[in-house]
Order: structure tokens, then sequence, then C-alpha cells
């Protein structure tokens, strides 16, 4: 089970820091300067407070003066709220025959779409069976098809490779992937605006130039 909170680095503090003399930062980050490092433990406890080594590398090691429990819990945070932030590829998997009948071919084309959509990556795999490895052309014309009929929300980001008995494909979302619904929601808006700005009754009003006739027009 994975632990809740992030590992974090752990620092040497108190008297695990071995180098002779450090510099020492104070807890409102203050430079106080180069210290004895028993001086400068004793200083740190004197505040009851630590002494964590937060540059070892520096020569000599840079050395502050700060509550360790608070500062593990606020890296533990950031760490944590770093891996949310993580970009997760998602990649969702469609299984084709070479064979396959145009009713399951739609139904299979509607997963992949919906994938696509769920701004999901989509492994496209054709599944070859005994005599149909001597025609791997229709697999891969097979998923040039598929390709083609999503284009508009997929794009091929793997071009299909022979892989053993499969050939597969990679397919990644476009721009305009999971954007259908919003589309619709905007042509419908601006369709209710344009009834709106009509003359009352739900009809648009007639073009410039073009007014019915004239009563006397009319008697003629």
């Amino acid at each position: 089970m994975e632990p809740d909170r992030a590992p974090v680095p752990q620092a040497r503090i108190n008297e695990m820091i071995r180098a002779p003399k450090v510099r020492l930062v104070d807890d409102d980050g203050s430079q106080i300067g180069v210290k004895d490092t028993n001086e400068a433990r004793e200083y740190a406890w004197g505040k009851n407070l630590d002494l964590v080594e937060v540059a070892a590398q520096a020569d000599p090691p840079v050395a502050k003066v700060m509550d360790y429990g608070k500062y593990r819990y606020e890296q533990e945070q950031k760490a944590k709220l770093a891996r949310k932030h993580q970009v997760s590829v998602n990649i969702k998997e469609i299984k084709l025959r070479p064979k396959i009948g145009i009713h399951d071919y739609n139904t299979k084309k509607g997963h992949v779409e919906r994938f696509l959509n769920q701004r999901a990556k989509v492994k496209v795999t054709i599944m070859f069976r005994g005599r149909e490895q001597s025609h791997p052309e229709r697999g891969r014309d097979l998923l040039m098809r598929l390709a083609e009929d999503v284009k508009e929300i997929g794009q091929i980001e793997s071009p299909p490779l022979q892989d053993g008995r499969n050939m597969v494909m990679l397919l990644g979302p476009t721009k305009n992937a999971g954007a259908t619904k919003e589309d619709a929601k905007t042509e419908d808006t601006q369709r209710n605006e344009e009834t709106l700005q009509g003359d009352g009754n739900g009809q648009a009003p007639p073009p410039q130039g073009a007014e019915g006739p004239s009563p006397r027009e009319e008697i003629a």
C-alpha cells in the first residue's frame, strides 16, 4: 500500500552532523557565521530547536537552527503536492481482428472516440492468426482507416508497427478531443441569441432592402 506521505531525503541533524565546523544560520534566516559544530548545536538547543545541515556540500557545511519536525512536515507536504501535480499518461488499449465486421468495427471505433475525448491515449492492436500473418497490409490498412475516421479528435503518435503476431498503432488526443459537448453548447447559445434578436415571434428580421411590397403594389 502506498504511504500517505511522499518520502523526503533525510538531513543530518544535531549529533549526526560530522563536520567539525559549520556556517550557522539562525532560525530567522540571519547569518551568524562559522562556528564550532558543538557550539552551534548548543546554541540551537538553547532555543529549544534543532541544528539541521541544509547544505552538506558547502565548505564548511551550512547548518540552520530550526524546528526539524515542522521542517520535515512542510517538506513532505511539498513533495506530496508535487507528486499530485505530475501528469500521468493514461493509455487505453483496443484490440481488433483483420477481418472485423462493420458492426464490430463501429463499436470499437466508438470506444476509441470515447477514450480520446477523455484525453487518454489509445493503443490499437491488430491481432493476426494463422495465415492472416502473411497479409500484414490488411492490418495496416485497417489501422490507417481507423486513424482517418477519428482524425478530428485523434492523431497518430506511433505509426503501425509489427510486433510479433500483432501490429500496434498509438493514437493521442488532439486539441479538439473532449470539446464536442462544449462546442455544441456554444452553438446552441449562439442560435438562441439569434432567435432573441428576431421580431419577437421567434422569426429573424428580413434582410435590409427585402421588405414586403407597399399597399399600392399589393393592389396593383
